[in-house]
């Protein structure tokens, strides 16, 4: 998959596991993705960064949120509804990445709406292989909007 990305781009991963975090850098680094991974590990720090409060007034606007519903301080699910109801916000597609599998989880993450809804996959192929997925679909194969940076 490597060279297929002609730009930089920028990914918002909202994850509080170290290991998951290891695991999706490496997962985007072998997909050839070309462009920063910023993590912060919860709510609160997710909705700072987006709104480019301090320490993140610097920061761009990512062109993808890959969010965990379950976090420490303020869940995934409160940070998809308000990600999904700020104006500046709500058109940055948000991949909830997590390992529920509740029924439940899944309906009220559509409701609120999230652009699609993986859990985790516990085997490192697959894991990799369904990052090269999202990779290919957000940023070669769908247009994104531009930045309002």
């Amino acid at each position: 998959m490597s060279n297929i990305h002609s730009n930089r781009f920028e990914i918002l991963l909202v994850e509080d596991n170290p290991g998951d975090v290891l695991l999706l850098k490496t997962c985007f680094q072998r997909s050839g993705l070309r462009g920063n991974i910023h993590v912060v590990e919860d709510g609160f720090e997710a909705l700072a960064f987006l709104r480019r409060e301090d320490p993140y007034a610097d920061m761009l606007l990512p062109d993808l949120i890959l969010l965990d519903l379950n976090l420490p301080r303020k869940n995934g699910r409160e940070v998809l509804e308000e990600v999904k109801n700020d104006d500046e916000l709500k058109r940055i597609p948000v991949v909830i990445l997590t390992s529920s599998e509740a029924e439940d989880d899944v309906v009220l993450t559509y409701r609120l709406h999230t652009n699609c809804y993986i859990v985790k996959p516990v085997d490192f192929k697959v894991f990799q292989d369904t990052m090269d997925i999202i990779v290919s679909f957000w940023f070669s194969t769908v247009r994104l909007p531009k930045k309002a940076n």
